[in-house]
């Protein structure tokens, strides 16, 4: 299993051969090989691999919950990834778990074949990366969404020192499609869709309020979760009877920050018909549903994964918080061919002067429901 061969014994040994001091020896090296085995064993064979040529950094990166094909916050990191294989001559290996003890030990499993860089997608990844950080020192992290952890004062705890914070500004991003949605709506309600009920996804929900009230004072916003727990991430049908339910309502725009439970609302934007539009999250998601994607509010996902990548191979490569908002160009909203005809060049106009207010600070943007 390890590419290496086994050593053979000249002769087998029985069990009544063994004194009572080695049976419990041969046991504990027994349990051993199985949790080595079952780590091997972590990779589905269904996870792409880039690593068969390349001279570059190693690196291997672990999916959050979704996996591949979530056309939004995976799929970012694999692009960012891919793209560090073709430019950086990066050999990649990725993980697609399943569950919580999945993800563990695939981070593990990449720690312990000391790649010069393990990438954890996703902030679920936070508690597992600071205690392996520690216990392999001499390897590099990288935790996408990591969950700064606070002291009993409500102060910042920095990351081990092998650890870059890979942090977004989503509420930013949040504002200017809230601003969007309110001036083209046609309607004094807006929605919002959230995925799991936790502080990161509030960060959306605050941002995108503060847009919608910064243009309409008068607006409401209708924010629901589709629960409590990671499956949150990845259920179209709740996304779908939400997003209904919201357009029932009286709301035309719905902004999701739910992962593959977003792309139910965009099902629903279709059901519903003209006049009803998703917005999208993470990456460009209008191939979703062609006609009812107003836009997508982008994040810089596949940006950070190959900056970090870039950093290792320059041995530049450092820990710490790395913060990413429309100063950087880690978050933003899509404007091109496919939705301009949705955005009339006063709102256009509008969008942009919001954001300069925002980077220069004469607009403070909060990141925490009030």
């Amino acid at each position: 299993m390890s590419g290496r061969k086994s050593r053979s014994l000249a002769a087998p040994i029985r069990g009544d051969d063994l004194s009572p001091l080695m049976r419990p020896l041969l046991t504990a090296l027994a349990v051993l090989t199985l949790v080595h085995g079952g780590l091997l064993f972590v990779r589905p064979a269904s996870a792409p691999t880039l690593e068969a040529s390349g001279t570059g950094p190693t690196v291997g990166v672990v999916f959050d919950m979704g996996g591949r094909g979530d056309k939004s916050f995976n799929d970012g990191a694999f692009l960012g990834a891919d793209s560090a294989a073709a430019h950086l001559d990066a050999r990649v290996q990725f993980i697609e778990p399943g569950d919580g003890s999945d993800r563990e030990a695939g981070l593990r499993l990449l720690a312990s074949e000391r790649r010069d860089l393990v990438v954890g997608v996703g902030f679920i990844f936070s508690d597992d990366l600071t205690s392996l950080a520690q216990e392999y020192p001499d390897v590099n992290f990288a935790g996408v969404d990591f969950a700064l952890a606070t002291d009993a004062k409500g102060d910042v705890i920095a990351p081990p020192p092998n650890v870059a914070a890979l942090k977004f500004r989503e509420e930013e991003g949040a504002f200017l499609v809230g601003a969007l949605a309110a001036l083209v709506g046609n309607s004094k309600k807006v929605g919002f869709l959230g995925g799991m009920d936790i502080p990161l996804i509030h960060k959306f929900e605050a941002g995108y309020k503060a847009g919608v009230k910064h243009v309409c004072p008068e607006c409401t916003v209708i924010a629901q979760y589709a629960g409590v727990t990671p499956e949150a991430f990845r259920n179209p049908s709740k996304g779908k009877e939400l997003a209904l339910s919201q357009y029932q309502q009286g709301v035309n725009i719905i902004f999701h920050a739910s992962g593959s439970t977003g792309l139910g609302m965009f099902e629903a934007a279709r059901a519903m018909g003209q006049g009803h539009y998703g917005i999208g999250v993470d990456a460009d998601q209008y191939a979703e549903a062609p006609g009812f994607v107003l836009t997508s509010m982008v994040k810089g996902v596949s940006t950070a994964v190959y900056d970090t990548i870039r950093r290792v191979k320059d041995g530049t490569f450092k820990g710490g918080i790395f913060s990413y908002g429309l100063e950087e160009k880690g978050v933003g909203y899509i404007y091109d061919e496919h939705n301009r005809a949705l955005i009339p060049d006063t709102v256009r106009a509008r969008l942009l002067q919001l954001e300069a207010d925002i980077v220069s600070g004469r607009i403070k943007v909060p990141s925490t429901r009030s």
